[in-house]
Order: structure tokens, then C-alpha cells, then sequence
């Protein structure tokens, strides 16, 4: 590396630290304003999720600007930070260059942050942040040098090598400070999967709409909050949602209905969730067991390096007469099962692919997060069916120690015992499902990207993009 791209590359990582610390010093004032604009800020986004199904605007087709796109291989570089980023991502990579093959452009060059299982040919892999990934802010911290040194590492590339865009997916404790650097580096930067600041921290606002051209959401809801904001947004639709395997209807309704009753425990992917959550969950499990001896249990964890960690755990519990790590694929297990007690996040996506009627938890480590949720979380809910159906379609509860132990535990039994409350769970999450939008999320979300190129070659009035 030249002297002078490494004295650039750490005096911006400075600045972003300076800018990190600058907003955490603001938090206090961040508060207090959030306070007073707490009711306004939750109708708002209660209109939101009050709008009725639509389908996602079309994206410009890339024909309209095939000559800027053809000028030279577009110089792309794409950044992943969670496992579930690296599945938008690679569905996003694949149709970005399945539409400049079909416009008649020539390959991107593509440089790469995610995991070797990311799988793409013909990139250049910088780092795999991956496999250290966290959750927030805090998580970050602990593995500090780690990051800035991949920050710097960045910086030095997108200045040796400048990119036409920026694509990061998802995990914005990260990509917007990248994102920020990668602009003032002459990058045009579209971020996949929006971050949910309309369900908390609407403050981050600001620094975020100084670090993306254009953001590309998941939700119909999300646009709207992020046009108040003053950012530009697309409703794309959920790569995760089309890459799951089709399920016949019938199925749905009727493969779980016969025989002994079987619950589905589903303890998240990360360590340190499945410690909190699946001890808690089994003994939840133990009490509708002792109820119902003919029930059986199936617990669900697709993260191979986890499996070993849920085996103890049913050990630990003593629970292994009745409750056993599920073998077959998740999808497939999860049509046997009659219900389901799920920790909340992407794994709810799945479930409400199968239409499964669900009780969600979000067990925190501290009471104190519990008290300060209401003061700071805009969203009226949780779990993802909830929000899209914009009712409290799915019962889900946030806590910290035993919790509502009882309630949870007749919420299962009610489930589990009841056909015709299992009928109209499952009615409403057709609903919520609609919500979701049509298939071909990657496909958009390459289009309106694509564009933004083409606009950046007009705006510099050059040829090339």
C-alpha cells in the first residue's frame, strides 16, 4: 500500500470514530427530542402499516441506459456482515449481473466482504466480517481493532481503486460508517435492506441519509417513514421470502393436524440467544409435556456449529424423553409441527412461510432494557407477522428472568389443543404474507441499483457508468 493511500485510509477512519463518538455524546439531547415527538412519530408510522397491499413500484428497466452501462465493466463492491445479509446479497450479485449480460454489458468487477459460503466466482474477497458478526453497536465494540482495521482496509482500497457503487446488505452498526467513507471516495451507495429506525432510534436519521443515495427496503411500509426523513427509498420486496420452497396450501392447513401433537422450539442462530432462550423455552415445553404426555417436542437450529450447543442444552434440562434436535430440513419439519414458541427475528420469516401458528419471545439479558423498550421502540410490535398484519395476530412478549412464564405456556396449550384458533391464526397470516409482496425481490433491487449508476454517469456527464 502507498504511503499516501494509508495516511488517507486512517484519517477516515478517524473522522468516522470523531463522528461516532459526536453522535454518542448526543445521545441525551437525542432522548429528549424523541420524547417529545414520541406520539407523533408512532401515528405516523401507524398510518404506515395501515396501508392495504400493493405491489412494489416498477424499477427502471436497464435497456433505457444500456449505453452508459456498456461504456465499461461496472466497478461494484458489495458488503456483507450477518450470514442472512450474505443471502440478500448473493441473490442481489446474481441479478445484477444477469442484467448487464441481458443489456449486453460487460461483467462487473466485483469486490467482496462476506464469508467464503457467500460463493460467487470471479470476485476479489477483501475480509469476512461474517464470521465475527454481532449484534449492534455493542458488539462491534467488543472486537474493535478488528473492525477499524477492516475499515481502514477498506478506505485504502475504495481510494486505490474507486467504485462506481457501494452495495452494503443490511447491518448498518457497520455499513453506514463504510457507506460514508465509500461516498466521500466518489461511490454512489445503495443499501439493501433498510434499517429498521422506524421501529427504533429514528434519531440515527441524519447521519444515515448523509451515507446512501438510495435505500432499498424490504417492507411497503418502510418507504413512506424513510421519504419523511428525507431519504430516497424503493420497496423491493424479501429475498429471503422467494428463495423459500413453495408449500401447497393443503399442506399447510392439514399436514400437522394428524397424529400426536408436535411443537416446534425455534432458540435463534447466535450463542449467546440460544443460551438465554432455549433453557427458558424447555422448561415452558416440560410444563405442556407434564400436561399433554403425547406431545413431543422438535428444536430447530440450521447453524451446524449450534446443534452441538442445543444437544447440551436438552441434556442439561433433562429433557431428552420428549424433546429432540429436529434432523430433517427446517422446512420440511416445521409442516409436522401443530405449533410453534419462536424467539423473534428472521427465523419468523420461515414460520410464517408455513403459516404456522406461533407464540414469540424476546428474552433480554437485562430488566433494564425491558423498562426502557417503552420509552424508545416506536414499532407497536415484535415479530414481523404482527407488523405486517398490523394486529396482534401472533401473542409475543419481551422480558428479561422468568417472565410470563404461565402466559406463555396456556398461549402453546391453547394452539396446540384448539383447531379452530389454529385456523384463524393461520388466516391471518395469509394476510400478513400478502403484505410481503410478489416474487422477485433480487430482480428490483438489481434494476433501481442499476439506475443509479446510469444517474451518476449523467450527473458527471460522462460515458462510462
Amino acid at each position: 500500500m502507498s504511503a499516501p493511500f494509508a495516511t488517507r485510509a486512517r484519517f477516515e477512519v478517524a473522522r468516522e470514530l470523531v463522528s461516532t463518538a459526536a453522535q454518542a455524546a448526543c445521545l441525551p439531547a437525542a432522548y429528549a427530542e424523541h420524547a417529545f415527538l414520541r406520539d407523533a412519530r408512532r401515528a405516523a408510522l401507524a398510518t404506515d402499516l395501515a396501508l392495504p397491499p400493493a405491489e412494489p413500484p416498477p424499477p427502471p428497466d436497464p435497456l433505457a441506459h444500456a449505453a452508459a452501462l456498456r461504456a465499461r465493466p461496472l466497478e461494484l463492491f458489495v458488503a456483507c456482515a450477518e450470514a442472512s445479509g450474505e443471502i440478500h446479497g448473493r441473490a442481489w450479485l446474481a441479478a445484477l449481473r444477469s442484467e448487464l449480460e441481458r443489456i449486453g454489458a460487460p461483467p462487473p468487477r466485483v469486490r467482496l466482504l462476506a464469508s467464503p459460503a457467500f460463493g460467487a466466482a470471479d470476485v476479489e474477497r477483501l475480509d469476512d466480517p461474517v464470521s465475527r458478526a454481532a449484534m449492534g453497536l455493542s458488539g462491534i465494540a467488543s472486537q474493535a481493532p478488528y473492525y477499524l482495521n477492516l475499515c481502514a482496509r477498506v478506505a485504502r482500497s475504495l481510494r486505490e481503486r474507486p467504485a462506481d457503487l457501494f452495495l452494503p446488505v443490511d447491518s448498518p452498526a457497520l455499513h453506514v460508517p463504510l457507506a460514508r467513507i465509500a461516498r466521500r471516495a466518489g461511490a454512489r451507495v445503495v443499501h439493501l435492506v433498510a434499517p429498521q429506525y422506524w421501529g427504533w432510534a429514528p434519531w440515527r436519521a441524519p447521519r444515515y441519509r448523509a451515507a446512501v443515495d438510495l435505500c432499498l427496503c424490504l417492507f411497503a411500509f418502510e418507504p413512506a417513514w424513510f421519504a419523511r426523513a428525507g431519504i430516497d427509498a424503493q420497496w423491493v420486496g424479501h429475498a429471503l421470502w422467494d428463495a423459500l420452497p413453495p408449500v401447497a396450501p393443503r399442506t399447510r392447513a392439514h399436514a400437522s393436524e394428524s397424529g400426536p401433537p408436535l411443537l416446534a422450539l425455534l432458540p435463534g442462530s447466535r450463542g449467546a440467544l440460544v443460551e438465554r432462550c432455549l433453557p427458558w423455552m424447555l422448561e415452558r415445553a416440560r410444563a405442556l409435556h407434564a400436561r399433554e404426555p403425547a406431545l413431543a417436542v422438535r428444536v430447530f437450529q440450521e447453524r451446524p456449529e449450534r446443534r452441538e450447543q442445543v444437544q447440551a442444552c436438552i441434556a442439561r434440562a433433562g429433557a431428552g424423553a420428549w424433546a429432540a434436535l429436529a434432523e430433517e430440513p427446517l422446512h420440511v419439519g416445521l409442516q409436522r409441527c401443530r405449533a410453534a414458541l419462536s424467539v423473534s427475528g428472521t427465523v419468523l420469516l420461515d414460520l410464517l412461510h408455513q403459516r404456522l401458528p406461533t407464540v414469540v419471545i424476546y428474552r433480554l439479558a437485562h430488566a433494564r432494557e425491558v423498562r426502557l423498550r417503552p420509552l424508545l421502540l416506536d414499532a407497536p410490535y415484535i415479530a414481523l407477522p404482527n407488523l405486517l398484519a398490523n394486529r396482534a395476530l401472533l401473542p409475543e412478549h419481551v422480558f428479561a428472568g422468568d417472565g410470563p412464564t404461565a402466559a406463555v405456556e396456556a398461549e402453546v396449550a391453547a394452539l396446540l389443543a384448539d383447531p379452530a384458533a389454529r385456523a384463524r391464526t393461520r388466516s391471518g397470516l395469509e394476510l400478513a404474507a400478502r403484505r410481503l409482496g410478489p416474487p422477485g425481490a433480487a430482480l428490483r433491487a438489481a434494476r433501481w441499483t442499476l439506475a443509479a449508476a446510469a444517474d451518476a454517469a449523467a450527473q458527471r456527464g460522462a460515458p462510462a457508468p
